[in-house]
């Protein structure tokens, strides 16, 4: 089933709150479900309108929130832990655990420091399934069409486990490890498009020129593995949210 509908915004910080809003809001609704997390250049102004908006709530309001957060994020690097700069739970703490005042067990990773990566994966998943799955998963969009670090090639039945990074992959995310693309893990631990799939709700982000040609293809090609977010049309509750930069007026 296409995704239908998209919500097309002025630019990225019209985005920005538009998904904050969202992610407020299922929380709100529904603090039984875990909400589902990324990380990326695209989410650090979500998650600075996120804060934005929980510290404008009456103090009442946000001790519940506080007391009742739960979350899993996609995944993290094999070998680096929370007090490597680069790792995600560092950058999570940085830009949502700590703003929020959010006891770090609220916010749960994958741990990157774990001796066996495969067990580590499937205990991450299990994590999730024990705690009802997730209600709303964001995420965001890579160049090559990966999710979460479902690297094509890579089919809907995929579950957690530890990938190697693609080499266009380590190039996009080497801004957070100095600019250098052989400075990024080559390894790390994701939950699968099984996990991602059976969210209730997925909130997919793309902001930016450089992703327009993806996601083009997201919106155009049937599902298949070469482009593991074209999964994302299997699921009956997508909302696709994007700026005009990465829309390219199409």
């Amino acid at each position: 089933m296409p995704i239908a509908d998209p919500e097309v915004l002025i630019d990225a910080a019209a985005v920005a709150e538009a998904v904050a809003a969202r992610l407020l809001q299922a929380r709100q609704d529904h603090p039984d479900l875990p909400l589902g997390l990324a990380t990326g250049r695209t989410m650090e102004p979500v998650y600075g309108a996120l804060v934005r908006r929980v510290q404008a709530l009456p103090q009442p309001e946000q001790q519940v929130l506080r007391r009742r957060w739960c979350s899993f994020n996609l995944d993290e690097y094999v070998g680096l832990g929370p007090e490597d700069p680069g790792s995600f739970a560092a950058v999570m703490e940085r830009q949502l655990g700590a703003p929020l005042g959010l006891e770090r067990h609220r916010l749960q990773l994958p741990d990157g420091l774990a001796s066996d990566p495969a067990l580590e994966a499937n205990r991450y998943g299990d994590a999730v399934a024990a705690a009802g799955g997730l209600g709303l998963q964001l995420l965001g969009l890579g160049l090559n069409g990966h999710i979460g670090f479902n690297e094509p090639p890579c089919g809907a039945e995929s579950r957690s486990r530890c990938v190697t990074l693609s080499a266009s992959t380590r190039v996009q995310n080497a801004g957070a490890f100095g600019g250098g693309p052989e400075a990024v893990p080559e390894r790390a631990i994701t939950l699968g498009l099984a996990e991602i799939l059976a969210a209730r709700q997925i909130l997919l982000v793309v902001t930016g020129a450089a992703k327009s040609a993806v996601l083009q293809r997201l919106l155009q090609d049937p599902p298949g593995p070469q482009l593991p977010a074209s999964w994302l049309q299997l699921h009956p509750a997508v909302t696709l949210i994007v700026d005009r930069a990465a829309w390219g007026g199409g």
